[in-house]
């Protein structure tokens, strides 16, 4: 009876939680379910998501990326800067915003491939080097007024299709290409080897090295998407945006059952992951809880899932 029940947990337990802390913030706050909060809280899970989808690629490989919050804000500043300074074209900024965001995460790949520098500690230095450039080009001052010079822009924060905001449409789209990449590749198939055994891997001739480049190049394209969301949503890119956004990131993808080992994982729990913490920024929003407060608790969430990993990898 206990297998069958964990069995029914592991298949159905994310989706469980989902509603059983929907109905707990819905109960406690009248205005959760209303139509204008669930489209904030898909524009919110959407950003979120987008950077956890690109950590879930990097912890596939039995790795982190610690610089996701800083490449969402240098890329940010310079879609910013090109639209609102420089007048460019929006069909240019983007594409160059996106590029600047594989080049970003492919150098975070490099480092940790060929100079074989721990995944954390190799982040970390390109998460303080890219935040310190933004500091830098920006001179500490924001880029305001994004959405007033792009008609573009201001579309993808409030336009709708079938009350779904534009930003919930891209990510849902990403989610599929995904999670077609990861399942029915060779590619995928690859990526989950390197991060099960990364030597028997390089043994049976896949290029482990060529392997975590590319999830790291996927992670900062991936990465830059959100930093143009983000843009569009708040009209504006302050020098800290992103500030501390890896932890969200980590907790989507480890609620979402991803294993921090490498090898384990889907991307549909890191959608269902992203959406529990926007549910809970939401919800703990609503109800007037601090955002000091609001850090332990996920803090809290993301020992829990790892414990939870853990044991089920019998460690």
């Amino acid at each position: 009876m206990s297998q069958n029940i964990k069995k029914v947990y592991d298949k159905y337990g994310l989706f469980l939680i989902l509603f059983l802390i929907s109905s707990f913030f819905g109960i406690l706050n009248n205005n959760f379910f209303s139509l204008y909060n669930i489209q904030n809280i898909f524009k919110q899970s959407s950003i979120n998501g987008l950077l956890a989808f690109g950590m879930t690629f990097v912890i596939l490989i039995g790795c982190i990326d610690l610089s996701v919050g800083s490449i969402l804000a240098l890329v940010g500043y310079f879609v910013g800067i090109m639209l609102v300074t420089f007048k460019l074209p929006i069909a240019l900024v983007l594409p160059l915003g996106l590029i600047l965001g594989v080049f970003l995460g492919s150098l975070n790949g490099v480092l940790v491939a060929k100079t074989k520098l721990q995944p954390f500690i190799a982040t970390l230095v390109t998460m303080t080097i890219y935040r310190g450039i933004t500091l830098i080009v920006s001179n500490g001052l924001p880029v305001r007024n994004i959405n007033n010079v792009s008609t573009f822009m201001k579309y993808i924060n409030r336009g709708e299709i079938i009350n779904l905001p534009i930003s919930m449409i891209v990510y849902l789209g990403v989610f599929a290409i995904l999670w077609f990449l990861l399942g029915k590749t060779v590619f995928g198939k690859h990526l989950y080897a390197t991060g099960g055994n990364e030597e028997a891997a390089r043994l049976s001739t896949v290029s482990t090295n060529k392997i975590k480049i590319i999830a790291y190049s996927v992670s900062g394209f991936l990465s830059a998407l959100a930093a143009i969301l983000y843009a569009a949503r708040y009209n504006s890119i302050y020098p800290n945006a992103g500030q501390g956004a890896e932890l969200d990131a980590i907790a989507a993808v480890v609620i979402g059952g991803t294993s921090m080992s490498g090898g384990k994982g889907k991307i549909l729990g890191t959608l269902i992951g992203a959406l529990i913490i926007g549910i809970l920024n939401n919800g703990l929003n609503l109800l007037g809880v601090s955002s000091f407060y609001q850090e332990v608790i996920k803090g809290v969430v993301i020992l829990f899932a790892v414990i939870a990993d853990r044991k089920k990898l019998g460690l």
